[in-house]
């Protein structure tokens, strides 16, 4: 009894803190990153224990039912193709303090999900003088909840490696761990891995909202960022960042974008949940007869099977159900997307209509309809369903290493600074093959003043749309 119950605390704990979203982030000169991992624990995670019965359906909460996603029905919705793996590829992974369980975590999300270990996972410690010596990394005591967040960048450590993995379980993953989420930390952490892995994706699933960086004290910092990205597109690199998780205006009253996903050389991923959506507690029974027309927001499936069952058979995921803009109230979150308040207009956002520069693309952001994660920093591990625009952004860099393993096998190289191909695609007649084009919802938090509508083409709210990775490699091969 004494065990059940100091389990279902540290779960109610767990809970509490992650589902806050992070509103707030330093006013000081050296200003801090923070990262908002929104999760939902489903309960101690042991050598028995089974994925919950009736995927996509997760979990019975106070707010009703919630959906929950395996990698086999997100690569599915998205045609993830099966051909590819990201083999010979590096996924680079930045984020502050890291996990002291990290690889304990990937190698049971790979046990209880069916894929490979990946070919490498590396631990780099971006601040230390010998960066590939693991024991120099910071220790993080998660249990002290110190003001700079570490308890939630230890679960977004585990977000961020195990959905790169699973998008491109082929591609080698190199964890870079800066020893603290300020600027300058995470700024020198990242110049040094890009002098070690050139030709490599990065995704950062943190940011700033830029109000907090528009003095001229703060710039010095952005300026040490933007150096890194220059640089690391030289050398063939790509950048992803989330847009961030409230809103258009991150709770205050002017629009704004997040850094470092405003930055040119960054691709800003925003957020989508499923389109229709299943307001909680109204699933409905699959049929079990053809045509199967089932869908649980992002993705479709067919049975037999029977949502919420407690027996197996699963649903079977077979694509492609729908999206809108990510916008939960029940939760108080909603996507990022907005004009910057730093940089002007790209020249490949020219003609989109735009006075500043625009979030890029969009994917899956949903917490009712999240993506399914192993976590061990509580002492035991713990299947926790996730959600936030953290979750686009390492899947995005393992579609990537998917595009760059297919340019390889032509003799090409990895294919650098994004954005512009991305475009091209968008203006080409290619776009209707290689995006879904978001079209209902929009970006504005409830209580706030601003947000932005999705619409036909290009919306602040989700770029220029979501990916149907088997047709948009196709053009990232080529390009």
């Amino acid at each position: 009894m004494k065990k059940i119950l100091a389990v279902t605390a540290a779960l109610a704990i767990a809970t509490i803190m992650l589902v806050a979203p992070v509103g707030t982030a330093s006013t000081t000169v050296s200003f801090e990153y923070t990262v908002n991992p929104i999760a939902i624990p489903l309960g101690p995670l042991g050598p028995n224990t089974t994925l919950p019965n009736g995927l996509p359906l997760c979990k019975s909460t106070g707010l009703g039912n919630i959906v929950c996603y395996s990698p086999k029905f997100v690569r599915k919705a998205y045609s993830v193709p099966s051909s590819l793996d990201g083999s010979g590829q590096t996924i680079v992974i930045v984020d502050a303090f890291g996990s002291p369980t990290i690889r304990q975590d990937l190698a049971l999300f790979d046990l209880v999900f069916g894929l490979p270990d990946p070919p490498s996972f590396t631990i780099f410690c971006g601040n230390s003088p010998n960066p590939f010596d693991e024991s120099t990394c910071p220790i993080v005591n998660i249990n002290n909840q110190n003001p700079h967040g570490a308890f939630g960048w230890t679960i977004e450590t585990s977000l961020d490696v195990q959905w790169a993995h699973a998008i491109a379980p082929g591609a080698n993953i190199v964890l870079v761990v800066a020893a603290t989420n300020s600027g300058n930390a995470i700024n020198d952490a990242e110049a040094a891995a890009i002098a070690a892995f050139p030709g490599a994706v990065f995704s950062q699933s943190f940011g700033i909202p830029e109000i907090f960086i528009t003095g001229s004290g703060n710039r010095g910092q952005v300026n040490q960022a933007q150096r890194n990205y220059a640089n690391g597109v030289a050398v063939g690199d790509t950048f992803f960042a989330s847009a961030g998780d409230t809103g258009a205006t991150f709770g205050f009253s002017t629009a704004m974008n997040n850094f470092p996903a405003s930055d040119l050389h960054n691709v800003a991923v925003t957020g989508t949940q499923g389109l229709p959506y299943n307001a909680t507690g109204t699933l409905q029974p699959c049929p079990t007869s053809t045509p199967f027309s089932c869908t649980s927001g992002l993705s479709a499936y067919h049975g037999p099977c029977v949502l919420g069952r407690t027996v197996a058979p699963n649903c079977v995921a077979d694509g492609y159900g729908g999206e809108q803009v990510w916008n939960e109230p029940s939760f108080g979150v909603a996507t990022g997307g907005a004009p910057s308040l730093l940089f002007g207009v790209p020249s490949y956002q020219s003609g989109l209509g735009l006075t500043a520069r625009g979030p890029d693309v969009s994917y899956n952001a949903a917490i009712d309809g999240g993506v399914l994660v192993v976590y061990g920093g509580l002492g035991f591990p713990v299947l926790f369903i996730v959600g936030g625009t953290s979750a686009g952004s390492p899947q995005w860099a393992g579609i990537t290493a998917l595009a760059n393993q297919a340019r390889a096998n032509i003799g090409k190289g990895p294919i650098g600074d994004l954005n512009p191909v991305l475009y091209s695609i968008y203006h080409s007649s290619r776009y209707s093959s290689d995006f879904h084009d978001i079209t209902v919802g929009d970006d504005k938090l409830v209580g706030t003043p601003v947000g932005y509508p999705a619409g036909t083409g290009y919306d602040l709210a989700t770029g220029i749309g979501s990916p149907v990775v088997s047709e948009l490699i196709v053009d990232l091969a080529a390009a």
